[in-house]
């Protein structure tokens, strides 16, 4: 065991990207998605917020999936890239809590979101006599609420715990975060105790929100199937396969990289993995809601045709 290092509190992070042309481009590829994921979301809230027709409980929980989009890729990214770029890889003690705290609240909260908009779907096309008044406003406004503050006392129950550990004197956390399970594989005491909880809280916020939006479509199928109308099909199948391709893309890895006990996960791994929920799923929602949703593309010609005839 290492002996403890209480003299310096920085951190290191070995980030994403080899020191050789493929991580040149590999950094332009992020910083590509980094922009994507930034215009999209932004775009598509302010689509939201502009056109009346979406003023809906679907179209109010994915302005805030889009809110959270833009936050989660902004904890991540824009430090990662002045690493590379000036190569200071220091962070200290508690800006690695901060960047923790931001993650894991803003991860919990979208995972929770996810679970909301399933319930959303079900509703609308299970239950639709009863759809105003399951999904009001005051429904909407509590499942986002909701899905913030469990997710920021989660973040601060594990943010507290890293910030409170003895760290031995490597301080390299080979991640292009602040990852907190890679950061407690440099404590210097036993964590096997914490890293249950982790598994816990993992059962928690990805499993059974997982189970109930896999439940939620099982449902909206069934009720699909037995429709007459084809294009009732059609746009509920579009809807759908949206929602089910971001949770995909969001849950699967996820889970897999919380679930997995130490002695199983790589570094290297972990970090493709951390790609696809941190930097991937932000730029891909906003493409997936608009181009496979014809009420958003409708919306954005509708908004191009009001600005344009404000301009003549």
């Amino acid at each position: 065991m290492e002996t403890c290092n209480q003299t310096s509190s920085d951190f290191i992070l070995l980030g994403l990207f080899p020191p050789s042309a493929a991580g040149l481009l590999l950094f332009a590829l992020i910083i590509l998605m980094f922009l994507m994921a930034l215009i999209g979301n932004l775009s598509m809230m302010l689509l939201i917020l502009l056109d009346s027709r979406l003023h809906t409980p679907m179209y109010f929980l994915l302005s805030q999936l889009s809110l959270i989009d833009l936050n989660y890729i902004s904890t991540i990214v824009p430090k990662m890239a002045s690493d590379f770029l000036f190569g200071s890889k220091s962070i200290s003690l508690m800006g690695c809590g901060i960047q923790s705290f931001f993650f894991l609240t803003l991860g919990g909260a979208e995972t929770l979101l996810l679970t909301s908009m399933a319930y959303d779907r079900y509703v609308a096309i299970c239950c639709p006599l009863h759809y105003h008044v399951r999904m009001g406003r005051r429904v909407c406004v509590l499942m986002v609420t909701g899905s913030w503050v469990l997710g920021s006392i989660n973040s601060c129950a594990h943010t507290t715990y890293v910030l409170s550990i003895p760290y031995c004197q490597s301080r390299a956390i080979n991640h292009f975060f602040c990852d907190i399970p890679a950061m407690v594989t440099l404590a210097c005491m036993d964590t096997r105790v914490y890293e249950y909880m982790v598994f816990l809280s993992t059962i928690l916020f990805l499993v059974l929100p997982f189970f109930g939006i896999v439940c939620s479509y099982t449902r909206v199928l069934l009720a699909v199937y037995r429709m007459s109308s084809a294009e009732g099909r059609r746009k509920t199948y579009s809807t759908c396969t949206a929602h089910l391709t971001v949770v995909t893309f969001y849950y699967t890895p996820f889970a897999y990289t919380y679930l997995r006990p130490r002695s199983l996960r790589s570094p290297t791994e972990d970090k493709v993995l951390a790609v696809f929920y941190t930097i991937l799923t932000p730029m891909l929602n906003p493409i997936v809601y608009s181009l496979r949703n014809k009420d958003v593309i409708q919306a954005l010609r509708r908004v191009i045709q009001k600005i344009c005839s404000v301009k003549m």
